[in-house]
This record gives structure tokens, C-alpha cells and sequence, in this order.
């Protein structure tokens, strides 16, 4: 496999291995080879446009998260039609939720073509899924809505969105707590204490308490996945069923 160096020095080579490599992840022949070098550019290189802004994917980031959540939502309002809002609200979210979309710039291996100073290994999981929001936002800019939503169907509705099993699909045991809690005013609470593991990066031990006992341990590299693990963890100690998401 050519080195990362050798695909960006071929960049403006319609040609060369970058462009054959988007051809075959899009699905067709890119026209504007620069919107998708930005795409691929992280913030670390401090690369400036003409402007004299910052030249990285954060922008088409944002555009892409757009353009996938406005596919999503049309596809979802036309296949369940009595889905109300917060159903669909729900639906949506599973379907572009950040482990879904880092799922799916893995399994396209985006990284590879990222332009960056900083070693991949040192990012975290979430650099996928940023990159792939980054790719739907260059498609838009670089042949329209209709290729875009072309794309968006192709990667992530026909392969990854079936309705049942989005319906049982669980995103955040957090939440899913937190709502059983409200529902049977049920008292939780989730504490940081301390915890001197052995590992060498840093972790966050958190207690969840339910009505004063506790009831579950985890640790994890951040709070939100520690709590997201006891929270887990909690849910089938004690049964917790799911409700149905049916419209």
C-alpha cells in the first residue's frame, strides 16, 4: 500500500491514487479534487486559504452533519409514515449517533488519506465519524444534494438502517436510565471517586447511586464513559425493559 505521503503528493493528479481511491468510496468520479483534500486536512497542519482561514475538514464537518441528518430524516418521514416527531426524532438519532458514524468512516478507512502532524494512534474513535461528516460535506459542495443523498443511501441507509432493528437499538444506556428514574421517581446520582488502578492513562471511577445505594462501579478514559458504563451496567442488574418505540 502506497505510503500517505505518496497519495497527497499525487492530490492533483486526476489520476493518481487519491482520486482513484475516492472514486471507488463514492461511487463516482469526483469533480473538484481540492474540496476533498480539505476533507481530509486536520486542524494540526495549519494550513490557510487564500482568505487566510483555517484550511481543514471542521467546516465540511458541519456541513456534512447537516446533509446527513436532513437524508435521514427524509428517508425515515417517507418509510414510517404514522412516526411521530419524537419517534422519528429518535430513529434519527440512532442512525447518526457518533458510534454509528465512526463505524462507518472505519470501515472505509478514511484515515489513511488524513492529512495531519499528529500520529493517527494518538487520536481518539471519534476522528472517523468526523471525517466521514467532513466527506458527505465536500460531496454537496462538489456535485449537489441529489449525489450527496445518493451517497448517504448507498454507505449508511441500505447497508445499516432497518427499522426493527433500529427500534431496539439502545445509544445511551444513560439516558435510558435517567428516563426510567423519572418515570418511577426513583433518586440517582452518579460520583467520581478516587481510584489508583494500575493503568498508565488516566481513568475515571464512578459510583451510581440509586436511592442512596449504590448499585454499580465502571471506569473509563472520560466521565461520560465511565457514566455510560455504570449506567449500563445498572440496566440489566436490574431488568430494566425498554419501551416501546412504536409509533
Amino acid at each position: 500500500m502506497a505510503s500517505i505521503k505518496n497519495i497527497f503528493s499525487s492530490r492533483t493528479d486526476k489520476n493518481g491514487e487519491f482520486s482513484n481511491s475516492l472514486k471507488k468510496i463514492l461511487g463516482f468520479n469526483p469533480k473538484d479534487l481540492s474540496i476533498y483534500e480539505t476533507a481530509f486536512t486536520h486542524r494540526s497542519t495549519n494550513e490557510k486559504n487564500t482568505s487566510g482561514q483555517p484550511q481543514n475538514y471542521e467546516r465540511l464537518e458541519f456541513l456534512g452533519d447537516a446533509m446527513l441528518g436532513a437524508v435521514i430524516a427524509a428517508h425515515l418521514f417517507k418509510k414510517v409514515p404514522g412516526g411521530n416527531e419524537g419517534y422519528l426524532t429518535k430513529m434519527r438519532s440512532k442512525v447518526v449517533s457518533r458510534e454509528h458514524l465512526n463505524e462507518l468512516g472505519r470501515d472505509l478507512q478514511l484515515v489513511k488519506f488524513l492529512k495531519t502532524t499528529v500520529p493517527t494512534q494518538q487520536f481518539g474513535g471519534n476522528i472517523y465519524g468526523n471525517v466521514f461528516e467532513a466527506l458527505v460535506g465536500a460531496i454537496y459542495l462538489d456535485r449537489g444534494f441529489k449525489y450527496c443523498e445518493k451517497f448517504i443511501q448507498k454507505r449508511v441507509i441500505k447497508p445499516y438502517v432497518d427499522i426493527k432493528k433500529l427500534e431496539g437499538k439502545v445509544i445511551s444506556y444513560k439516558s435510558l436510565f435517567i428516563e426510567w428514574c423519572q418515570k418511577y421517581k426513583k433518586q440517582f446520582h452518579f460520583e467520581i471517586y478516587e481510584d489508583n488502578g494500575k493503568d498508565e492513562l488516566k481513568h475515571f471511577a464512578v459510583r451510581l447511586k440509586l436511592e442512596d445505594e449504590v448499585i454499580t462501579k465502571a471506569r473509563a478514559t472520560s466521565k461520560k464513559k465511565a457514566e455510560e458504563r455504570a449506567a449500563k451496567r445498572a440496566f440489566y442488574k436490574l431488568h430494566i425493559k425498554i419501551d416501546s418505540e412504536k409509533p
